[in-house]
């Protein structure tokens, strides 16, 4: 990335040397322990291919799936992964904002500043993260030395097995069965991107769209971070922020075209976590034996959190976001299904004018609509 006046917006490499630092250990495992959950986890991500691909006939029988990696991680190197993706991804707003800032009245600030403190910051919120990931499906994933991609330049499987166990322990259920489940749904994930070849250049260009739109102050990035970091470290004074009026890290880019823009985005990633929680509980009653009790408490672990500063963070970076797109992506697939069946909701993979819009995400009939009743008019 190029700098300006000598620094960067953000050192990449101090932000992963923080995160590691700082995050959290694992449970208490042995390394024979280790061993065998490392090996149960690849043998589920296999076995999860042919129920995943049988359950949404995405994939036709007789073709071979895009060939993507399936690593398992600790957390270290789920932290190493998704700081290579996000530098890749938000290349062009960094370079737009180094731009920006060497003639801008927050240059000086920035210039003082820097990309380390930028980059410690950055470090605390993947530290937070890296310990509640269970499984990630990275689509834009830059191959590197130590974490292979796919041959096309993007896609690889992550299964975190330190959180998987940990989470297995904290809900007290079967932890083979679990296991199997979650590798059910980042399967789904990957058999979205591999069954669909469009869907990523979509996605992509939705994103860079978002990101080339964005004009957003350099002070106010850093500011936005910090506040962040702040929240993981308990830095903020008690009061100064109300819960009501918690800042989001999207919120830094809210223009009205990029409203637009986020508006898609949002009606995307609702369709792709709901039709995975959609998949792994219909798979799950045929290979998990106990996918309901599983699925009662993971729920109820989502919708609690971990406590008041959980909560706070989980809404300062979006993730209270991503729990609605589970839940009202996994009843707008549920309730296409049940109307025009699964081969009737797979036109939903057709092009990007068949995806739904945010508002018929919340009206499933008015996608079953435009896409099936108008098509057979």
């Amino acid at each position: 990335m190029t700098s300006i006046g000598g620094a960067e917006m953000v050192d990449w490499n101090l932000a992963v040397a923080t995160a590691t630092r700082l995050v959290r250990p694992g449970p208490d495992i042995s390394r024979e322990e280790a061993r065998a959950v490392v090996a149960e986890l690849r043998r589920h991500a296999k076995a999860s291919e042919e129920h995943v691909r049988l359950f949404t006939r995405m994939i036709p029988e007789g073709t071979e799936p895009e060939d993507t990696p399936v690593l398992v991680v600790d957390r270290p190197g789920w932290i190493r992964a998704n700081v290579a993706g996000f530098r890749e991804l938000l290349r062009p707003l960094l370079t737009k904002m180094e731009s920006r800032r060497s003639g801008g009245p927050g240059g000086a600030v920035l210039g003082a500043v820097g990309g380390k403190v930028t980059g410690v910051e950055l470090g605390m919120l993947l530290s937070f993260l890296a310990s509640r990931v269970l499984g990630q499906y990275e689509t834009f994933a830059p191959a590197t030395r130590d974490l292979p991609a796919s041959a096309n330049g993007g896609g690889r499987l992550l299964l975190v097995a330190p959180n998987i166990v940990h989470v297995e322990r904290e809900l007290d259920v079967d932890p083979h069965d679990f296991r199997l489940w979650v590798a059910l749904h980042e399967e789904t994930h990957r058999t979205q991107f591999t069954g669909v070849p469009w869907l990523r250049d979509h996605l992509q260009g939705e994103i860079q769209t978002f990101l080339d739109e964005t004009d957003v102050d350099p002070m106010t990035f850093v500011e936005r971070l910090r506040e962040a970091a702040q929240s993981l470290s308990g830095g903020r004074p008690e009061g100064e922020q109300g819960e009501s009026d918690s800042r989001g890290l999207v919120d830094i880019v809210q223009t009205p075209t990029q409203r637009e823009v986020l508006g898609r985005l949002t009606a995307v990633m609702s369709l792709l976590e709901g039709h995975a929680d959609y998949v792994m509980d219909g798979v799950g009653p045929d290979v998990v034996g106990s996918v309901s009790e599983i699925r009662e408490k993971f729920q109820q672990r989502r919708a609690q959190g971990a406590g008041r500063l959980d909560q706070a963070l989980r809404k300062l970076l979006g993730l209270d976001a991503k729990l609605r797109q589970y839940k009202d992506g996994e009843k707008f697939v549920r309730s296409v299904v049940e109307e025009v069946g699964m081969d009737g909701f797979n036109r939903v993979w057709t092009s990007p004018n068949t995806l739904p819009t945010k508002a018929e995400i919340a009206k499933p009939a008015d996608w079953v609509a435009r896409v099936h009743r108008k098509a057979e008019s």
